[in-house]
């Protein structure tokens, strides 16, 4: 099995529709660190899991210093912009979203065993 790591910083802002009061509901920014996991069994006809290029052209080219709550159909917690990296690049299936010191959130297509022991080293 073939791994790829992609890291990027996106600056975006957005704002959470929660059903309790927090300052969260106000339009705020972050500078995220976003991370794309890929793997595949054998790698493609260029000798690639995947392009970092392409990768980086539809996540950092979507989210770079945007308003996550007008480009994308679904409150833009980190959880959901995990999930939502995830389903734009066929060969990821994990991704992991910071949005400040200490706020990580970990997204895993399937079978999600060990990862809590990944959390520790994302």
């Amino acid at each position: 099995m073939y791994y790829l790591k992609k890291r990027m910083e996106i600056a975006g802002c957005h704002r959470l529709d929660l059903t309790y009061e927090s300052k969260c509901s106000a339009l705020h920014g972050h500078n995220w660190i976003v991370t794309v996991y890929c793997r595949a069994e054998k790698l493609n006809e260029n000798g690639m899991v995947a392009d970092f290029t392409r990768i980086k052209e539809r996540v950092h080219g979507t989210l770079d210093h945007a308003n996550f709550n007008e480009i994308l159909p679904f409150n833009p917690t980190a959880e959901n912009i995990a999930r939502w990296i995830v389903e734009q690049i066929p060969e990821c299936y994990m991704a992991s979203v910071q949005e400040s010191e200490g706020n990580v959130a970990l997204y895993v297509e399937g079978d999600a065993n060990g990862v809590e022991a990944l959390m520790g080293m994302i």
